[in-house]
């Protein structure tokens, strides 16, 4: 998979993808990612991407030209499935949308920034707009992050056991149940029995009924009703 990322401030993006398992994918050869300085598609000394908006308000807009210039000559080398825009205003990010973007070969992010893109972007070249949430950031690239984090970490070989997964959170709309680990009791606060039983049967049902238990307590809204 390769994933490119067009952006004001690549700086912010560079961590992420050095570290932990992104930065093991990367290595691995499974997902390529590829930061674009939008100030590199502008031809004025100032390097100027935003401009007022019209009819007057407050903030600045990012210009539809240099977009243009970059998105289109990504375009020109390759096909790309998605073109994405970070903003608030998008769907809100999903596993089922994580899921199915991780299927794609290419995809092309683009990061909001200032009060957002002139309208035209949105129009003429973007076929996903994604929010990480009912909240406004300085601008896209932490979601961009995020975003990619949901996909990498599905593709086949990035993860070491290859169900991991498959066994998260929202993968089946249902909360994952409690884990434990060594040792089976700590100052007195025992692992449930079930766990160390060896009875695999017993235990898939008991993980099953706690899913259920906690998504019921803690997010009901993601349980179908009848």
């Amino acid at each position: 998979m390769r994933i490119d990322i067009i952006t004001v401030v690549p700086e912010i993006l560079k961590s992420p993808f050095e570290a932990s398992i992104l930065e093991r994918a990367i290595k691995k050869g499974l997902v390529e990612i590829h930061l674009h300085n939008l100030r590199d598609y502008v031809s004025d000394n100032y390097k100027q991407i935003d401009d007022y908006q019209f009819g007057g308000g407050a903030g600045m807009v990012m210009m539809i030209e240099p977009i243009d210039k970059c998105i289109s000559k990504l375009k020109s080398e390759r096909a790309y499935q998605e073109v994405i825009y970070m903003t608030p205003d998008g769907e809100r990010l999903e596993q089922r949308t994580a899921n199915g973007l991780s299927l794609h070969e290419n995809l092309i992010i683009l990061c909001g920034h200032y009060k957002g893109v002139d309208q035209r972007v949105r129009d003429q070249f973007i076929t996903k707009e994604i929010s990480i949430g009912d909240y406004v950031l300085s601008g896209g690239e932490l979601g961009a992050a995020v975003l990619c984090d949901s996909i990498i970490r599905l593709i086949p070989g990035v993860l070491g056991n290859e169900t991991s997964a498959l066994t998260d959170s929202f993968q089946d709309d249902l909360l994952a149940p409690p884990v434990y680990t060594r040792p089976a009791e700590y100052k007195g606060w025992k692992v449930p029995e079930i766990l160390t039983s060896g009875n695999f049967p017993k235990i898939e049902a008991w993980r099953e009924d706690q899913a259920y238990k906690r998504t019921k307590a803690l997010r009901p809204d993601l349980l179908k009703e009848d």
